[in-house]
């Protein structure tokens, strides 16, 4: 029997259903409505896609007398990083990214390059505002080529509201260098500022077990201090300031002013502040860092009387960087089939164990690329470009390998260190048959270090343990139980045992003694110019003269060069294709959401919140099998 209870029970358990269900089919419209306006536009997308991608792209063309607008945007790279160009479009439909585009110096060279023997280009404009940095070896051959340019009796001018350092390095090679009035020049010397997060990790209650060898090897200081040490600030502060006298001197040397017209400390700059009632562009005018103040519009002006007006009648002639880039190379890459070839093989990023994506060095992937420069009949020399500040040791030597198997065959090896080849990316570069270097390189870092985070600490906080049996006392390494003593012991061991091959390994490639190379080594950062004093490099030069170099050694007289990477297969091929072209990148540029997430992290808080994806990501490249790394973690320097 139901009574009047059960009854009014059952009544409101009834509405509440009903209640419940017309929002959960309310939620599955709004979500198929979500998903089918986002497929519809997707679908938009791959549709203008095709079409833009498989059309015959309208001829770009050059008239006489104009000017190349050296519009980059981006950063500075040796080679691009691998972005799948799917996922790169749907990031794309969410957010506007968080990360910078990547400009490929080469291709910045080529198209200067090709511009100085361009008799329809006449002036060169260097629009920097979007130029994100680069080390000091892509801007120093950058600035060489653009001094080519200038040779050819073309002018170069440099306009901007602001000018970084990395910017104004280029910029002072102009003929002329204009600044908007109400702008300014951000020239503050370098540093190194790691982040450290011993407080962080007591808080959280996780405990770092470190094992290293190295007086000077700070890579593994973040995780067991909250300040740099004594010993790393000593050794940061030498080859910061070495890179600092380098930026200074080819700057005044451009400028034709003295050295000490860069203000170092804040009294001498406060008082040419004060001088000019707090105007910083008439700063950088009076203290000659521009020749002239000049807004947009007047600039404008002054390039339609250099160069006239273009066919609109409304600007003057001009092509941007990218366009030009597009006209001048080849939309498909040939190589000659019968001629003697130098290859070169890039070897970008932290380096991991296994295989990696362009952008970082697998030990597996990068060997796979030598090898196969080592199996082409036509190669006859192979040219490594290193820009890495290490990672795992078993990586390391699994590519170093490689080399030895390369020079076995009769190949010549010459490593070209770029921005930075320390630590493991000096590993690989120690056994090549000679090691050129930029003024400017970051190399050393030779030490070794492990380190093992455990959680039982933080789990027990959680009222999460851990335990059972084990057949043997060896099994005793567990982040939920922490580390045995006698198994640090160990570890540190080990870590000892890899240090004495790291330095046992430079001294018999390098010809060294072992005790001279301990007392260069202990984990300390140079520059080339100081490292080729201790033998630790054999020349300073740039890619184009290791390339030479390499040629010479097999006695190539007339030869091609060819750069070996990462094939892309045929659907990645296509996805590129499609998502590369021009009105793609419009449209999901367009559809993109401002979010005000996006907005306050690609802000104000930008530089920090990188900072700390930049500390916490390296955590994620520690995947050496035996838990050994050489890896300079305070190599990264912002220019």
């Amino acid at each position: 029997m139901i009574n009047e209870y059960d009854s009014r029970s059952c009544f409101w358990g009834l509405i509440l259903n009903l209640i419940g269900k017309f929002f959960k089919a309310l939620w599955h419209g709004l979500n198929f409505s979500r998903r089918l306006i986002l497929n519809l536009v997707f679908f938009v997308i791959i549709v203008a896609a095709l079409i833009a991608a498989f059309s015959s792209d309208e001829k770009i063309t050059v008239s006489d007398n104009s000017v190349l607008r050296l519009n980059l945007n981006g950063f500075l790279v040796e080679e691009l990083t691998y972005v799948d160009p799917l996922d790169a479009a749907l990031k794309d439909l969410q957010d506007n990214g968080d990360q910078p585009n990547e400009i490929l110096l080469d291709d910045v060279l080529q198209v200067i390059r090709r511009a100085a023997q361009d008799d329809k280009i006449q002036v060169l404009w260097l629009d920097l505002e979007n130029l994100y940095g680069g080390h000091l070896d892509k801007l120093e051959v950058i600035t060489q080529a653009i001094d080519e340019f200038k040779a050819a009796d073309k002018k170069v001018i440099a306009h901007g509201a602001y000018y970084s350092q990395a910017q104004y390095y280029l910029a002072a090679h102009a003929d002329t260098i204009s600044l908007h009035p109400y702008g300014g020049i951000k020239i503050k010397g370098f540093a190194s500022y790691p982040m450290y997060f011993k407080d962080a990790l007591d808080k959280l209650k996780v405990t770092p077990h470190i094992f290293r060898v190295g007086t000077y090897k700070s890579a593994i200081e973040p995780l067991i201090r909250n300040d740099m040490s004594d010993a790393a600030k000593e050794a940061n502060r030498l080859w910061l300031s070495e890179l600092w006298q380098q930026y200074k001197t080819e700057i005044s040397e451009a400028r034709q002013f003295e050295l000490d017209n860069f203000d170092e400390t804040l009294d001498s700059y406060q008082a040419k502040i004060q001088a000019v009632q707090g105007d910083f562009a008439q700063y950088a005018l009076t203290n000659g860092w521009v020749d002239e103040l000049k807004t947009d519009q007047q600039l404008q002006s002054e390039l339609i009387e250099l160069v006239g007006y273009d066919s609109s009648g409304k600007t003057f002639k001009q092509i941007s960087f990218y366009k030009y880039l597009d006209m001048i190379k080849p939309p498909v890459k040939f190589a000659n089939p019968v001629s003697e070839k130098v290859a070169v093989i890039v070897a970008r990023g932290a380096i991991e164990d296994g295989k990696r994506k362009a952008g970082k060095i697998g030990g597996d992937s990068t060997a796979a690329l030598l090898k196969k420069a080592r199996l082409n009949d036509k190669v006859k020399a192979v040219v490594l470009r290193i820009d890495s500040g290490g990672g795992s040791m078993f990586a390391s030597e699994t590519i170093r390998n490689e080399v030895l198997a390369i020079k076995a065959a009769g190949k010549p090896v010459i490593a070209s260190m770029g921005s930075v080849a320390a630590s493991g990316g000096y590993w690989i570069a120690a056994s090549a048959n000679e090691i050129w270097a930029a003024p400017s390189t970051i190399t050393g870092s030779i030490g070794v270090f492990g380190a093992i985070l455990t959680f039982e600490n933080s789990l027990k906080e959680l009222g999460i343990h851990s335990d059972g049996v084990s057949t043997t006392e060896l099994n005793s390494v567990s982040i939920a139980r922490g580390v045995d003593p006698q198994i640090k012991d160990i570890y540190q061991l080990s870590v000892e045992n890899s240090y004495d091959k790291f330095i046992s390994l430079v001294a018999k490639e390098r010809n060294m003694d072992k005790a001279a190379v301990d007392k260069v080594a202990q984990g300390r950062v140079w520059t080339a110019t100081q490292a080729k004093e201790f033998g630790l490099i054999d020349n300073l030069g740039y890619k184009q003269d290791a390339i030479e170099a390499a040629a010479k050694l097999a006695n190539l007289d007339f030869y091609d060069v060819i750069t070996i990477e990462q094939e892309l297969s045929e659907k990645e091929q296509l996805l590129r294709q499609i998502f590369g072209s021009a009105t793609v990148q419009s449209m999901l540029s367009s559809a993109s959401d401002n979010s005000m997430m996006s907005v306050l992290t690609s802000g104000y808080l930008s530089p920090i919140t990188s900072q700390v994806k930049q500390n916490l990501s390296v955590l994620n490249q520690f995947n050496d099998p035996s838990g050994t790394y050489v890896r300079c973690l305070v190599c990264e320097v912002t220019f």
